[in-house]
């Protein structure tokens, strides 16, 4: 599974910045957490909020992070399933 980081692939302050379009959130508890713990380690390396911010106080990278994966401001791509073969 990997988190797509929107970067800007001029590098200079004066390019539009990416307008991400919202994706379905996970479709199981497992899934969102794992998404929203790999974002949380994201953004305390130091990558920048997808949320406007609109409150005062800080919050946790871990709360940040799992309400961007709610309102689907990250991107994620799933493997493909690949069904194991059963031997006798």
């Amino acid at each position: 599974m990997a988190i797509e980081d929107v970067k800007n692939s001029a590098g200079d302050s004066a390019a539009a910045p990416q307008v991400i379009e919202p994706v379905d959130p996970p479709s199981s508890r497992f899934l969102y957490v794992d998404i929203s713990a790999m974002r949380a380690k994201q953004l305390r390396r130091g990558a920048l909020p997808r949320l406007s911010t609109e409150t005062q106080q800080p919050l946790k990278a871990e709360r940040i992070a799992m309400e961007e994966v709610r309102k689907g401001l990250v991107t994620y791509d799933l493997p493909a399933f690949k069904p194991r073969a059963f031997t006798d």
